[in-house]
């Protein structure tokens, strides 16, 4: 399915590229979070117009994920949850724990969706999280779990 992006999407394209993609992703993804346009000839005409407004959004986008780069890049959140005796957790951590913890230590709403993994995280210990702030600006955190009460 032909779509024309209205966003700047990393490892996609950029505003007003008309690219192919499979149909759910379009539908699913694209096309219901406003991110894409269905590639018709109107459609088309119409992106060309407002090419410059979508420009401009792209870079307020990208002023507010450079703020909160600039105050969460290299830090170091803890999590404390229950683990055994041989530091594995009961359960792993999630995007959305790390979200709040992020929120109530430097009160920055981040989507857990924004949150990658890069393992995860099921024992005591340091672990690396990527936050996908914008397609160019990515920051990268510390999360140290700590054993909350052992049984």
């Amino acid at each position: 399915m032909k779509v024309i992006l209205l966003e700047n999407l990393r490892k996609i394209g950029s505003i007003g590229d008309v690219i192919d993609v499979r149909r759910g992703f379009a539908r699913n993804y694209l096309i219901a979070n406003k991110k894409a346009l269905h590639a018709s000839k109107e459609n088309i005409k119409e992106v060309e117009k407002i090419k410059a407004q979508l420009g401009k959004k792209d870079q307020e986008k990208m002023k507010g994920a450079k703020k909160i780069f600039e105050s969460i890049n290299n830090k170091k959140f803890v999590i404390k949850k229950l683990s055994t005796e041989n530091n594995e957790l009961y359960g792993s951590v999630k995007p959305t724990e790390i979200s709040k913890i992020i929120f109530e230590k430097e009160k920055l709403e981040i989507a857990p969706s924004m949150i990658q993994l890069i393992k995860e995280i099921k024992s005591l210990g340091n672990f690396k999280v990527r936050i996908d702030l914008h397609s160019q600006i990515q920051a990268t955190i510390d999360i140290k779990v700590e054993a909350e009460e052992t049984t």
